[in-house]
């Protein structure tokens, strides 16, 4: 198999827009598409890259279609089609590589993968992990879920966009890792502000105690690259929301419960994180979920 040189990029979000721009820096026949036209248009104005109109326009004459989008919802809608709009399938032939890297329910792609290869169509998931620096300075960490054969003809793309690659297993299984990990993301984010938090009442500053556990044992990615930077900070900017962190946390336990794997720490975690962003309300960063935990302990972490 030839490694796809016309491309179609379904999701110009904050992920989606710096992952597409690479691919057009990088020189492939590019195609867009977003609900939101204005940035859809922002986009092909910065960048060497054609507009579609529709969906099935972006499939026409593209190789390889990725989608970028919030959830396994609207990547079955964009593909599949909904109520009277037609989806990329409609104009997708056989031969044609669907890579959802989107981070979406691994049973729903496994089922959705079935009903794209009764059209011969090959469908890989390809979810990534860095956030937004990272899509913008193409070292993403994206896990693949397919066969290893088409992951091979489209590594030069994925290799545009991250420079660590892995290979998951069956198709599903790069999106259930995704959820997995970020699970695992959640906890060590949610434990470092309950620590922090005891360690502000009891008089420590949070930085000086930040630096302390980023040199011992119970350093992780949010006391590394989020407390100080995000939280501490006040700006709570990381660029990934507390809804979609949600909708990950979702995705693993509904992961586990169809696997029959008792969860009961993640679980907790996932409560938590919910009931922060009820609390809080929508549209706001992961990482404000330390404004929660300090509203619970009367005790405000950065200045």
């Amino acid at each position: 198999m030839k490694t796809p040189q016309k491309i179609g990029f379904v999701g110009l979000g904050k992920m989606g827009f710096p992952m597409a721009r690479r691919l057009a820096g990088a020189g492939f026949a590019l195609t867009v598409f977003d609900i939101n036209r204005d940035v859809q248009q922002r986009f092909v104005s910065e960048n060497r890259a054609t507009a579609a109109g529709s969906l099935p326009e972006v499939a026409q004459n593209c190789e390889l279609i990725i989608t970028m989008l919030p959830d396994s919802k609207a990547v079955r809608a964009a593909i599949l089609g909904e109520k009277t709009e037609d989806g990329l399938s409609v104009s997708m032939g056989p031969g044609t590589i669907l890579v959802d890297m989107s981070s979406s329910a691994p049973l729903a792609t496994r089922e959705l993968g079935k009903q794209l290869a009764a059209k011969d169509i090959e469908m890989m998931d390809a979810p990534v992990s860095g956030g937004v620096p990272k899509a913008c300075n193409g070292t993403l960490a994206i896990i693949v879920g397919g066969t290893q054969e088409v992951l091979e003809c489209c590594r030069p793309v994925f290799e545009v966009m991250g420079d660590r690659i892995f290979f998951s297993g069956p198709l599903g299984s790069g999106h259930a890792v995704k959820a997995l990990n970020n699970m695992l993301s959640a906890a060590g984010l949610v434990a470092a502000i309950e620590m922090l938090l005891v360690g502000r009442r009891f008089g420590v500053d949070p930085k000086v105690m930040n630096d302390i556990l980023n040199a011992s044992t119970g350093r992780n990615n949010s006391t590394e690259n989020k407390i100080e930077r995000y939280v501490l900070s006040r700006s709570f900017s990381s660029g990934f929301s507390l809804d979609l962190m949600v909708k990950d946390l979702d995705t693993a336990m509904e992961l586990s419960r169809e696997l029959e794997v008792p969860t009961i720490f993640s679980n907790c975690c996932r409560e938590l994180c919910a009931a922060a962003r009820q609390s809080l309300g929508k549209g706001l960063d992961h990482t404000d979920v330390a404004r929660w935990f300090e509203g619970l302990a009367q005790i405000r972490l950065g200045d």
